[in-house]
């Protein structure tokens, strides 16, 4: 008999569902794709209902539940940190305090309730389930773990190394003194959702100069040569208060934090700059030390802070170790797979068989959600009385190819929706990189977000070196790298004297709508291993083209989860100005559609 091992992440944020069958990862999902409730923590019951319904199994035949982290650890840090700032933290005490008391106190008698489960519920901790979920879908036999976050339990970062099935976390760093907390305190203050908002800061930071980064280290953050730090608590409010941050931090950086949606200046673009500047330097010595002390040659990531590619790319330009790989769901999703995991390698016993090979990983390209046939697609359309053209076999990637050639926007959903925050091709919004107007037409015509936001390449792994400083496969979208040198504009004079926002639209490369105003770009390489249909529009574009990289960017706009459906797909298409929509092999274009108030209305995007 099988073993179907169910993993879940929940009441938090990005709750998740993951099913592994004998250690194989069959179906991984997160909720807010079903709800459309971006970041939605509650249990993921449509997510276990998808994994069940992928794996062709009902609950009855679930032989293994295991929840990714312990809920009464976390409990007991509360307590804790209230008990150590009272009266202080009363307010907070008073919001957080029934929902633990009426609920997560009681998660095993939830979990077997929406599950249907009677045995036992295995909780390994937050930071194991991370590391799970680095290193057991990862191609390396052995390696070192590194994860770090805001807080799991206690900790805040963790690292050890694994072999074969089994795994070691062997030091951590505690609460409150977090990586992942002080960029997020950065984050709040500059204006943007905390536990959302900090991958903006990391777009913004090419924009400013790092002129705060000595003041952070020399007053908010002691950093030990091991990476290891200590936080100056005086400065943020989040142990025990409603904010981020303190007074003492407002007045140390020049006034309260920025009000969201307003102007950027010069200090918000600084700032970001800065705090980017400091977590590379953390990643890097905790990296060193991690290599010195475990003495493997490749290392695995996750966490989510393992999210922040430029602070990746930095770990493997510095040539710390041979080989990095990064779990794509590396924020809390990615802990339901890992819990997953862990029963079936460590719980178990079971061993592992690695490829060894970075082009082949256990994560399955990290298309783990539904799919939808073209024939049931085009049965809905049809249904609908919404015009559309079928395009069998390799006519969907060439149309599609062929009408971002000509300047169009492309909606493209195709196979298996990614698990993870990235969208890598299944469901994407795709554009031509020449074209230097492609950002700002993204952004703010299909996007409705930040002009200030980059956009990702997407490129044939085999020509990935042609136009960026890369020597690694980048499946996962998670690694930085600047564009080639003789690929890049040279600065005028009057160009060079420019600053911040101002430099947006200059083109900076021939590929202007995926190069950063640093140079770099977040790069995707595609293969046809992994996507066969991806790596064929790519294929057919540079054939148009001569050029090999596409803008990719994911099926959502601004404030909403990536889309799940064709029928989500095709509302997002609708109240966008995305030219065209191919889903799976039907095509539709934007100028044949009816106007229909059920597909057209709802503009009003929330803020993300």
């Amino acid at each position: 008999m099988p073993a179907h091992i169910l993993g879940i992440s929940a009441f938090y944020h990005d709750a998740a569902a993951c099913l592994v069958r004998d250690g194989r990862i069959v179906a991984a999902a997160q909720e807010e794709r079903f709800t459309r409730r971006r970041h939605d923590a509650e249990f993921p019951a449509q997510a276990v209902a998808y994994c069940l319904r992928e794996g062709g199994i009902e609950p009855g035949e679930v032989t293994h539940l295991a929840f990714y982290e312990k809920p009464w650890i976390t409990f007991e840090r509360l307590l804790e940190t209230y008990v150590a700032h009272a009266p202080r933290g009363l307010r907070s005490w008073l919001k957080a305090m029934p929902v633990w008391v009426k609920e997560k106190l009681w998660i095993a008698d939830r979990l077997r309730e929406e599950t249907g489960f009677a045995g036992e519920v295995l909780y390994p901790e937050h930071h194991v389930s991370h590391a799970a979920s680095a290193f057991y879908p990862s191609p390396f036999r052995r390696a070192a773990i590194l994860t770090m976050d805001a807080v799991g339990e206690w900790a805040t970062s963790s690292w050890g190394a694994g072999e074969g099935g089994r795994m070691e976390l062997r030091a951590e760093t505690r609460f409150p003194h977090s990586l992942g907390l002080l960029y997020s305190a950065f984050s709040y203050y500059l204006g943007f959702r905390v536990n959302s908002g900090e991958y903006k800061v990391m777009g913004l930071a090419p924009y400013g100069e790092p002129r705060y980064a000595q003041d952070i280290l020399d007053n908010l953050v002691d950093l030990r040569p091991d990476g290891s730090l200590r936080l100056d608590m005086r400065y943020f409010n989040y142990a025990a208060g409603l904010t981020m941050t303190s007074d003492a931090f407002h007045r140390r950086f020049g006034g309260p934090p920025r009000a969201p949606e307003s102007p950027l200046t010069r200090r918000e673009m600084d700032l970001a700059a800065s705090i980017q500047a400091v977590t590379d330097e953390v990643m890097v010595r905790t990296a060193r030390h991690v290599r010195a002390q475990t003495g493997e040659r490749d290392l695995v990531m996750a966490g989510g802070v393992a999210l922040n590619c430029v602070a990746n790319a930095r770990i493997l330009r510095a040539g710390i170790f041979d080989r990095i790989w990064i779990q794509p769901a590396a924020g809390d999703a990615g802990g339901a797979l890992g819990a997953a995991l862990w029963v079936w390698h460590q719980h178990l016993g079971n061993g592992r068989e690695p490829s060894g090979d970075l082009a082949r990983d256990g994560q399955a390209g990290s298309l783990l959600g539904p799919a939808f046939a073209g024939d049931e697609i085009a049965a809905w359309l049809t249904a609908e009385g919404l015009p559309f053209h079928r395009r069998a076999g390799d006519e969907a990637p060439r149309a599609a190819a062929e009408l971002l050639a000509a300047g169009s926007v492309v909606g493209w959903f195709s196979g298996r929706m990614e698990f993870g925050p990235r969208a890598l091709g299944a469901r994407s919004i795709l554009g031509d990189p020449r074209d230097p107007r492609t950002q700002s037409v993204m952004n703010l015509k299909i996007k409705n977000r930040e002009s200030f936001r980059p956009f990702a390449p997407a490129c044939l792994e085999e020509d990935a070196a042609e136009y960026f400083d890369l020597e690694v496969p980048s499946p996962y979208m998670l690694l930085v790298a600047e564009v080639r040198r003789e690929r890049r504009i040279a600065e005028t004079p009057e160009e060079a004297g420019t600053f911040g926002i101002d430099r947006l639209n200059l083109p900076r490369s021939d590929i202007p709508a995926v190069t950063h105003v640093d140079y770099s770009a977040r790069v995707q390489t595609v293969s046809r291993e992994r996507d066969p249909r991806f790596h064929a529009l790519i294929r057919e574009f540079k054939r148009l083209t001569g050029y090999g990289v596409v803008v990719n960017t994911s099926f959502n706009v601004r404030g909403e989860p990536i889309v799940c459906t064709p029928q989500d797909a095709y509302r997002c298409f609708m109240r966008t100005e995305m030219d065209a929509l191919m889903l799976q092999d039907c095509l539709l274009l934007k100028a044949a559609q009816p106007a229909r108030p059920e597909w057209t209305e709802g503009r009003d995007f929330a803020p993300d």
